[in-house]
């Protein structure tokens, strides 16, 4: 723009514009600011190795502070061969509660005073609670929140009924297992279980069929249509890996929707091609979130802002 005396000047603000900017920059960053750390701080944490990768601060932090609660979430790098150590540490320094990342969670069952009937369950430790006693002890509870966490994602993400439904569940790991067992537990009709070692799928058949008898559980893939098809394996996770369904033993059009533990990438090709074939589609991102929401009312006996954690986690994982 050029003014009176033939000088450029600088070009008009925009207002509405900035004023969109200011309401997306509200949206984004959570409307109750964290009090500042004082001597009544409370800690919680995660620990793991590797751990700088965790959106776990992030989401927690943002819930914090939407309840206003002097507490400060923290991701701790931890060896294995230190964890014992570390779970003691915190219970003398008087933490709120812990989560546990990959590699503690096996790890941590032998770790902690008591086990809650999820931990159990599952077999695996990935949220610890300190728990004042009457003595004046502390003592330390175990609970399992990923199974709670997936299951509602489904529910959630992807509107799946699980009573009833017909699985495809991809991988037999740690992370399949888990899931086998969460959808057994709902009452899935059928599941049918793949993974490139037949015999740890067929191990875990095997352990569904004495704990759920009344579900039908297959290794290999299903000759019909199914409601679900889940990806509990690491492929995806790198652009060059090789999809995790043979789709000339299943083509996607054959399912309602498809569910990709992995959340980094946004989409996987399992998912893009599952889009392409018509189905519903949902990430990771669901099951880090309700699992975290699940951790967050054991410690605080609250609800979760579960729409609040969602919110930072997708803008720490996405947006960095």
């Amino acid at each position: 723009m050029v003014g009176a005396s033939g000088q450029t000047c600088p070009p008009a603000l925009d207002f509405t514009l900035l004023i969109q900017s200011f309401a997306a920059y509200k949206l984004r960053v959570p409307q109750s600011p964290l009090p500042a750390i004082n001597a009544a701080t409370r800690l919680c944490a995660v620990l793991g190795s590797p751990i700088r990768h965790s959106a776990s601060p992030a989401m927690h932090n943002a819930a914090f502070a939407a309840l206003g609660l002097n507490w400060r979430y923290l991701a701790l790098e931890v060896d294995p061969k230190n964890l014992r150590a570390a779970i003691e540490g915190a219970r003398a320094m008087g933490f709120i509660g812990l989560n546990l990342t990959v590699p503690h969670k096996l790890l941590a069952v032998e770790m902690v005073d008591e086990l809650d009937v999820s931990a159990q369950t599952w077999g695996a430790v990935n949220t610890i609670k300190f728990v004042s006693a009457e003595n004046g002890d502390t003592r330390t509870i175990g609970y399992n929140t990923d199974a709670e966490g997936l299951a509602t994602s489904l529910r959630e993400d992807l509107k799946v009924q699980l009573r009833g439904a017909k699985v495809l569940l991809l991988g037999a790991g740690g992370a399949g297992r888990a899931a086998a067992l969460k959808l057994a537990e709902e009452n899935v009709a059928e599941l049918y279980l793949v993974n490139r070692t037949a015999s740890k799928a067929e191990e875990i058949a095997a352990e569904i069929r004495q704990r759920r008898p009344a579900v039908k559980v297959t290794v290999g893939y299903p000759q019909s249509t199914m409601d679900l098809v889940l990806n509990a394996t690491s492929l995806g996770l790198k652009a060059t890996d090789a999809s995790p369904l043979d789709a000339s033993q299943f083509p996607l059009k054959q399912t309602q929707a498809v569910y990709d533990m992995i959340y980094k990438p946004a989409e996987t090709p399992l998912l893009v091609a599952a889009k392409a074939a018509g189905c519903r589609t949902a990430n990771g991102i669901g099951m880090l979130v309700w699992q975290g929401a699940r951790a967050f009312t054991i410690w605080t006996s609250q609800p979760a802002p579960a729409d609040v954690m969602r919110m930072a986690v997708e803008r720490s994982v996405y947006e960095h």
